[in-house]
């Protein structure tokens, strides 16, 4: 996992990244809004730190730009969320509606769950089963359970658990997490071995089932459109579930003169995504079937 330095600005905690190009974010920016920017933007420039930009976006649902600051468009995943009945019959696709069928007669349980060794040990199963997710390789994979546990144990006072079990088996989990606004998924896999079961689908169901309950307004699921980066599959469960592709404003403000030209040659974007369409394509086939030799003997 990557290590980042932290720091704070006018009672923002911000994460630094980058190895040459030094970005400052707001560390958990889906759960705080920057109320005053141009005072967080002072403070880093007197900072005295080698950074180069800060970045910050406006919360869902805010979608009309109210600062004068570079502004590119983001987006996010999200469910507009009225009632469960109204998700199962209008937002999602007919595939989807069959997959949550199929798990529930193949015998997936879904059960609310508490945080305790045990669903510690689960995820951990859950990470270490394959070292490929989703045409990557898998982050998570030979992670220790001291580093599963603390990975998983933030914003338990406001957070709930769902499991997915076959035969006394966890075979997927999600974490949904409450902010002022909205949901939030900060966690949804599930063991590659048991797909053909759905147990995602059955997750997401029940966690929008309980928002609803709730009356929370939205699910998010981190962006919806990765752009050339991002895992077709991936888009492909967010789109049949109901997810919708909401945009909001991503401010970006120079710290340094380096960074007024990381803005102009567009390299605040990373110098993957400044690649061409064409050869990104190209380079994540040739990813997947690198990993398909190297990895074939680790996976189920």
């Amino acid at each position: 996992m990557k290590a980042f330095d932290v720091t704070e600005s006018n009672g923002t905690e911000l994460i630094i990244k980058g190895k040459y190009f030094k970005i400052a974010e707001v560390k958990e920016e889906w759960d705080q809004d920057v109320d005053d920017p141009q005072s967080v933007v002072d403070d880093l420039k007197k900072s005295g730190m080698r950074l180069d930009l800060f970045t910050f976006v406006q919360r869902l649902p805010e979608s009309r730009p109210k600062y004068d600051f570079f502004m590119e468009w983001d987006n996010v995943a999200a469910i507009p969320i009225k009632t469960y009945q109204y998700w199962q019959e209008n937002q999602i696709t007919k595939q989807s509606r069959n997959r949550i069928k199929k798990a529930q007669k193949t015998g997936v349980e879904i059960r609310h769950v508490c945080f305790d060794e045990e669903l510690v040990k689960g995820i951990s199963d859950i990470y270490n089963e394959v070292r490929i997710k989703q045409e990557r390789k898998n982050k998570y994979y030979g992670m220790d359970l001291e580093t599963v546990r603390r990975l998983n144990s933030t914003f338990l006072d406001r957070a709930d658990f769902i499991g997915a079990y076959y035969q006394r088996e966890l075979i997927g989990y999600i974490k949904v997490v409450y902010t002022d606004r909205y949901a939030r998924t900060m966690g949804i896999l599930g063991k590659e071995r048991h797909r053909d079961k759905s147990p995602m689908n059955l997750l997401l169901a029940k966690a929008v089932e309980i928002c609803a309950a709730k009356k929370v307004p939205f699910l998010t699921y981190a962006k919806y459109d990765y752009g050339k980066l991002g895992s077709d599959s991936l888009q492909e469960f967010k789109k049949f579930n109901g997810f919708e592709n909401i945009i909001i404003p991503r401010y970006y403000v120079p710290i340094s003169p380096f960074g007024s030209c990381m803005l102009t040659l567009g390299l605040h974007k990373g110098v993957k995504n400044l690649l061409p369409q064409k050869l990104t394509k190209y380079l994540r086939r040739a990813r997947k079937t690198l990993y398909s030799i190297k990895y074939s003997k680790s996976k189920h």
